[in-house]
């Protein structure tokens, strides 16, 4: 893959180093009297952005969903609370970060100059032992950004620091991709720390908070996977650790002007309507069929968590090969999760942050007080005089038992923010979901690509290998800008360009240390 090289203007951020992914050429627009039709499988970030950009081009897309609204995992849906209101509820807060260029690309279709997302002024994380980290001061440009941040927090201790093992430490230095996984996919996060001699404290502050970004325990997580993150935020980024977040519920803010924008393309938006089975014919081509009809395309994204990929395959005997095949069975999903909403009829104390990252508070993640950032919570706690509340547990174990495990998440609640404990909870929504992407130890390799075996059949999603510095959100979005891309590429038609975080270590003196202690 060319990678392409910094241009002076036009950047999707401040990053003077941010990487651009050329367009591929080809014509501008497809023929309407012979434009080729692609079905796009799967509603989420990756499948809409696949939508967006093959209609651009004139493509004649249909998009099927099986849920009733779009938005994969950052669907939202209304819901009746006990007190009459309605309310849009989710799976719960995510970080909108400013490296994520190619998301925030497909959102400024509707939203230029993304209006609709706000900033945090701060995340800070509480320590159950009293201790307090936060972001909010810390160098946007690295590497004084991980030396600030060392510095700033109270977590790193100078004793700490000089036992590290440097050395060892070296491969942060230069993240490249594939090259980390090379080095580091055999190796869990949690014994990577080990080896390094990471300094305890700090370890849910600088690492363990991405590792369970993944939904995963640190044993379970590649260690190329979280060095991938350390250099998305830490040392390959000069955009800063902060975030936006959407000021609305991510329908409203989101997905509805979006769908609208498809809409006007000519786009096809079918929710409440699951594929069965997709089929390739012998002489080209696809049959989709679901809900009793079967329609034909000339090419097909299948933009689905690894349980629905999983499932699809399985029942469409004739798309790819052993190999391929044999990729998509082997995909798993991370552990369950638990997000609680909790509508109080009481405010919390005005000091209280958005978002609060926590450590120590047994299997509590995160605290958000929606109220400080979403319009729709606001309302409702300035019509009430009370506040929302979202409570997040990751990795979870298989066979934790959800009621125990939604009063423990209230009881910590409760030793943070002291002042809830006199409340009465108006309504309260949880939702257990399990199906992430896993990022396994060793499981690089064998994660499917953008391309399969078949044909005018790609797929995307963010739980796909892209050759690109990618993670999460910005993953799922980008795999969609490269599937419809290789689509369009085929047909002659222009793809779309591409930026990421720098594809290499950001500065000359770190990439010489990696390389001399690797002899590379």
């Amino acid at each position: 893959m060319t990678h392409g090289t910094p241009r002076p203007s036009g950047r999707p951020g401040r990053d003077r180093l941010a990487r651009l992914v050329p367009a591929p050429p080809g014509a501008a627009r497809a023929d309407p009297a012979a434009a080729p039709r692609a079905a796009v499988v799967g509603g989420g970030i990756a499948g809409l952005t696949a939508a967006t950009a093959l209609a651009e081009r004139g493509v004649r897309v249909t998009l099927y969903e099986r849920e009733e609204v779009l938005g994969g995992r950052l669907a939202g849906w209304r819901t009746r609370l006990a007190d009459g209101s309605t309310v849009t509820m989710s799976r719960g807060f995510h970080a909108f970060f400013r490296q994520y260029y190619n998301l925030r690309a497909l959102l400024r279709r509707t939203d230029p100059a993304l209006t609709r997302l706000t900033g945090l002024p701060d995340y800070p994380l509480r320590h159950a032992g009293g201790g307090r980290d936060s972001f909010r001061h810390v160098p946007r440009t690295p590497p004084l950004s991980a030396v600030g941040f060392a510095a700033l927090s109270r977590s790193f201790r100078v004793r700490d620091l000089a036992r590290m093992d440097a050395r060892a430490a070296l491969p942060l230095l230069d993240v490249r991709v594939p090259g980390v996984y090379d080095r580091l996919d055999r190796t869990s996060a949690h014994d990577f720390l080990e080896a390094i001699r990471f300094p305890a404290a700090a370890r849910h502050l600088a690492f363990e908070v991405f590792s369970r970004s993944f939904f995963a325990d640190p044993r379970l997580l590649s260690a190329a996977e979280m060095a991938l993150m350390f250099h998305i935020y830490f040392l390959g980024s000069s955009e800063g650790l902060l975030f936006d977040v959407p000021d609305e519920p991510f329908p409203q803010a989101l997905w509805e002007p979006l769908a609208g924008h498809l809409t006007r393309l000519g786009v096809d938006l079918r929710t409440s309507a699951p594929v069965e089975t997709v089929t390739a014919r012998p002489g080209g081509g696809f049959t989709v069929a679901g809900g009793g009809s079967e329609e034909g395309c000339d090419a097909v994204v299948l933009a689905l968590d690894p349980g629905g990929l999983r499932a699809l395959a399985a029942r469409s005997a004739s798309l790819g090969d052993e190999r391929w095949r044999g990729q998509v069975t082997r995909l798993r999903c991370a552990p369950p999760f638990l997000v609680s909403r909790l509508w109080l009829d009481r405010p919390v104390r005005p000091d209280r942050p958005g978002f609060l990252g926590t450590s120590g508070y047994g299997p509590l993640d995160n605290v958000s007080v929606l109220n400080r950032w979403e319009g729709e919570a606001a309302r409702w706690a300035a019509r009430t005089g009370g506040s929302v509340l979202e409570l997040h547990a990751y990795a979870l174990p298989c066979d934790t038992d959800r009621q125990v495990r939604q009063k423990e998440l209230l009881a910590q609640l409760h030793r943070i923010y002291p002042e809830t404990q006199a409340a009465r909870t108006v309504d309260a929504r949880h939702e257990w979901r399990a199906d992430c992407p896993l990022f396994p130890v060793g499981g690089y390799g064998d994660r499917p690509t953008v391309h399969t075996p078949t044909p005018g059949l790609v797929v995307a999603g963010d739980g796909v290998r892209t050759g690109l510095p990618v993670a999460l959100m910005e993953r799922a979005a980008t795999s969609g800008f490269l599937a419809a891309n290789a689509l369009l590429g085929g047909w002659g038609l222009r793809g779309h360009p591409l930026w990421t975080v720098p594809v290499r270590g950001r500065t000359a003196a770190l990439r010489w240390a990696a390389r001399t202690a690797y002899g590379r």
